[in-house]
């Protein structure tokens, strides 16, 4: 996300490390510090909070007096939620909740943001510009809403990257050398994504078309999606990544 920040330009950044014992060094873009090494003149409009959510009560609390009181906090954690953030940060009372996915390394990712109630427009508006940075960016209604996004899109990528892990080792067994499999499989999984992301048509309609009657897809289909099968599996998935999302959020 950092990178998509500094290709459009954005204002220069500290990068606060939590692991970093004391001190500060500059990089090309930026002044890396530890927690209590931030610069006292340094007064960011904006705070991102990008940390493992089990480090948050430890690492939160050590950054509070840090931020100044009119900056927006914009957390990129899984599972806090806004009321847990607040009382890490000395209820500070300006918080947007994100959850981005790894796309947005090559500025393809999708962000799903919720702000609390005491963000200002001008704060949201800066918030979106951080996140469409890095690929697009929806808003929600509701903050229990995160929790589910986590487990899509947040976790998401995962789950294509296993599809393209698994073609690529079916290829082998069925006797495809190695390099070849490869590249078979993880041109399929982005060139189809690639498809899906310039067609009007939604996902249904595009399988139904590569879907010949009687062909080949049909017979693979028709294993993929017996009952139990793959889509009961995925929906699974998806259930036991939203729970861990709730687990996280109500570690203290």
């Amino acid at each position: 996300m950092f990178a998509g920040w500094c290709a459009r330009g954005l204002a220069p950044s500290v990068l606060v490390d939590p692991t970093l014992p004391s001190g500060l060094a500059r990089t090309e873009d930026s002044l890396v510090a530890s927690a209590a090494d931030i610069p006292e003149k340094f007064m960011p409009a904006a705070v991102i909070l990008a940390i493992k959510p089990q480090m948050a009560a430890t690492v939160l609390p050590a950054l509070a007096a840090k931020i100044p009181g009119e900056a927006v906090v914009l957390s990129i954690l899984a599972g806090p939620p806004i009321a847990r953030l607040q009382s890490w940060l000395a209820d500070h009372p300006a918080i947007v909740r994100a959850m981005p996915n790894t796309p947005a390394a090559i500025g393809q990712g999708i962000t799903a943001a919720f702000a609390g109630p005491h963000v200002t427009p001008p704060q949201r508006r800066l918030c979106q510009t951080l996140l469409e940075a890095v690929g697009e960016c929806v808003w929600l209604e509701s903050e229990s809403l995160i929790d589910p996004v986590t487990a899509i899109s947040g976790s998401g990528p995962a789950y294509v990257f296993l599809l393209a892990e698994i073609l690529e080792q079916a290829a082998i067994e069925r006797g495809l050398p190695p390099a070849i499999a490869r590249r078979l499989a993880r041109q399929t999984v982005s060139g189809a994504g690639a498809l899906l992301a310039a067609s009007t048509e939604d996902a249904a309609a595009l399988r139904r078309a590569v879907t010949s009657p009687n062909g080949t897809t049909e017979r693979a289909l028709s294993v993929l999606m017996a009952p139990g099968a793959w889509p009961a599996h995925l929906r699974d998935a998806v259930i036991a990544a939203e729970e861990r999302a709730r687990e996280l959020g109500a570690q203290e």
